[in-house]
């Protein structure tokens, strides 16, 4: 098995959706360099992300990027130990275009390719700034692809409590966003403007708020569009602020519940949508109250990078040694749990 200690630097790259990101990480705690190009600009004509787009803008801008976090690290390429990549899930053709770098990169400088689960990856994201973090933790992982609970119960032991029937939170913040004209990406935009208006002016439903630990978010991106369509006085702000308050009443009261379930030492936020104002706040009130170790990563660690690839992919080459270079992309990828 490959050699692994607080030493190894591993190149993370990271496309599964729409960021073209490269980091380097030292020991899955020390991070040298983290380069994300967003294509945001690209997508926002579409309301949302178009694969073939992606794909194509990832070809681009991959190695660049890989060039740059190089430069910032002050590595040249033989002081790269290891690449790890996100294989799944993701969309394919991004997928595919950082796992066929990172392979080649891996054999030119002749070092192990990592192949990385992207939701293991956002787990990481929190321990990059707590590697020493007191397990077991409860993890609330929410993104525009998916909306998790799992506890951690150690390095690459996962339970899963919890998920989604329906839509993501950040596919409701999408959506949401994109009936009240506020554009794409969602999520930002309703935080921004949520800021303005009373999160009590409208009593949206809190679906499946006392039946265990699963979400729905379906239910109440219609309660929005009904709402409007009925009260067009309603103003944009408040409409805003109100669906804000339902998604992170749901989302802080069920990671919880879950933590005192399991007897959680801490509770951990991670995905994109952990970069929303109202949820870092009632999240850290939520652990205050409890006497539970809060951990969020910075909001640049909430969106996709590859640091936490390269943090995950470090962990990963220590406990299963290399990825076999013929495993490909895995689109629909999901987390083992135990």
């Amino acid at each position: 098995m490959t050699t692994v200690d607080g030493d190894t630097r591993v190149l993370g790259i990271e496309t599964s959706c729409d960021e073209t990101a490269a980091a380097v990480v030292v020991g899955a705690r020390s991070v040298l360099s983290s380069v994300v190009s967003s294509q945001v600009d690209l997508h926002a004509r579409y309301g949302g992300v178009v694969p073939e787009i992606a794909s194509r803008a990832h070809v681009e801008l991959l190695m660049p990027v890989v060039a740059q976090a190089l430069v910032e690290a002050g590595l040249e390429d033989d002081g790269i130990d290891a690449v790890a990549a996100t294989v799944g899930p993701g969309l394919v053709g991004s997928l595919l275009v950082g796992v066929s770098a990172a392979k080649a990169l891996a054999l030119v400088w002749d070092v192990p390719f990592v192949g990385v689960n992207h939701l293991e990856a956002h787990l990481y994201a929190s321990l990059l700034d707590e590697p020493d973090l007191e397990l077991p933790v409860v993890v609330l992982l929410v993104s525009g692809g998916h909306t998790l609970l799992m506890a951690m119960e150690g390095h690459g032991r996962y339970r899963l409590l919890g998920g989604t029937v329906d839509d993501a939170a950040g596919e409701a913040f999408d959506k949401v966003a994109r009936h009240l004209g506020l554009g794409y990406p969602g999520g930002p935009a309703i935080d921004r403007i949520a800021m303005e208006g009373d999160p009590t002016a409208i009593a949206f439903p809190r679906a499946m708020l006392d039946q265990g630990h699963d979400f729905s978010f379906s239910g109440l991106k219609t309660a929005v569009v009904n709402h409007v369509r009925k009260h067009p006085e309603a103003t944009t702000p408040d409409v805003a602020a109100s669906f804000q308050e339902a998604v992170v009443d749901v989302l802080v009261a069920k990671a919880r519940h879950a933590a005192r379930q399991v007897g959680a030492k801490g509770m951990c936020l991670g995905g994109g949508v952990a970069a929303n104002s109202l949820l870092r706040e009632r999240f850290l009130d939520a652990c205050v109250l409890d006497g539970l170790h809060a951990c969020l990563p910075t909001r640049a660690l909430c969106t996709d990078n590859a640091a936490m690839v390269a943090a995950a992919g470090w962990w990963r080459l220590a406990s299963d040694g290399p990825t076999p270079l013929d495993a490909g992309a895995e689109p629909n990828l999901s987390l083992p749990t135990l």
